[in-house]
């Protein structure tokens, strides 16, 4: 007897496993790939899931399948009570995994109160050791910040600690060896990620193809092909003793939308089926109109059936105009 494919199945026969729950599109930093510098186009707070609906249609998520979830904002540790909300869907049946991104300036006051809730994995932002770079990437003087954040990470038991470096032509890719150096010596994952074309902001980066790099890295320091936890996008390079892993993000040059596994749902119920596409679908009204939960599990898979095959960043890298912040990181 031929057992059915799982129930969070596209129509491409990826199995979507992995969701990214965006808690607030607000963030401290005005990052220059991500959002710019005076923005007000922010969600109403009156639009915003609540954390009952959130876990609600999490619930629902981790019925039909779903076993991953990374809290992502914006800047997700400013949405008030978030080591609440981290307990509510940690405790969900079938979730298996509940990680956190964050640029870590407010880690530091955090990090053990989400361990405690059930955040296992951390993902970190980190595009510069040198203050003046991360000021002028970020808006703000905040590298002391993000280095007090990842020491409680640390001394609360996290672990992997990723750091995400997106790397930019002309800006920090002169300081790819030097993070290198630094996450051998802290016990840190790093993860190179590539620039994406999202409105105005991604397009105005500077581009670093990472082939090359990932080519030079694993002849530079012997490194050989690994896995890594976490389920995400990125190909890994690790030393032959396991002590020290790179990701490549690489959604330019060496797309991975065949084995999408993800989806996102962004501050106000919208699930987003593709960074590069403009297919969703909107939870808020369905959630607040009382639907029954079969009638939600069905609207989810419906709106799986939406989720197109791939991106289009290099054929059209002006067709997104929304900010990365809005979709969700």
């Amino acid at each position: 007897m031929t057992a059915s494919p799982p129930a969070l199945t596209d129509r491409f026969g990826r199995r979507i496993e992995y969701l990214r729950l965006s808690v607030t599109d607000r963030c401290d930093l005005r990052c220059s790939y991500c959002m710019p510098e005076g923005f007000k186009g922010f969600e109403e707070p009156s639009h915003w899931l609540t954390f009952d609906e959130i876990e609600r249609l999490l619930g629902a998520f981790a019925r039909l399948g779903l076993k991953r979830v990374r809290l992502t904002g914006g800047e997700p540790l400013l949405r008030r009570n978030l080591p609440e909300l981290a307990g509510r869907i940690a405790r969900l049946p079938g979730i298996e995994d509940l990680s956190l991104s964050t640029n870590a300036t407010q880690l530091d006051k955090h990090a053990m109160t989400l361990k405690k809730a059930g955040v296992s994995r951390l993902n970190i932002s980190l595009d510069s050791l040198q203050a003046e770079r991360i000021a002028a990437v970020t808006g703000r003087d905040v590298l002391h910040k993000v280095m007090a954040g990842l020491d409680s990470a640390q001394q609360a038991g996290f672990t992997p600690i990723k750091l995400n470096m997106v790397a930019m032509r002309g800006v920090n890719d002169d300081e790819i060896d030097a993070m290198v150096a630094f996450c051998m010596a802290r016990g840190f994952v790093l993860r190179l990620i590539e620039a994406m074309p999202m409105g105005d902001t991604g397009r105005n980066t500077q581009f670093l193809d990472l082939q090359p790099v990932a080519t030079r890295l694993r002849e530079q320091f012997g490194l050989v092909d690994a896995v890594a936890s976490g389920g995400g996008p990125a190909r890994y390079l690790a030393t032959s003793d396991g002590s020290f892993s790179v990701g490549f993000i690489t959604p330019i040059s060496q797309h991975f939308c065949a084995t999408c596994n993800r989806v996102r749902l962004s501050v106000d119920g919208t699930l987003y089926l593709c960074l590069g596409q403009e297919e969703k679908f909107e939870f808020r009204p369905l959630l607040r109109d009382g639907v029954s939960d079969a009638e939600l599990e069905a609207a989810i898979l419906s709106a799986l059936n939406l989720k197109p095959e791939r991106h289009e960043f290099r054929e059209q890298p002006n067709k997104i105009v929304r900010f990365m912040s809005a979709t969700g990181g």
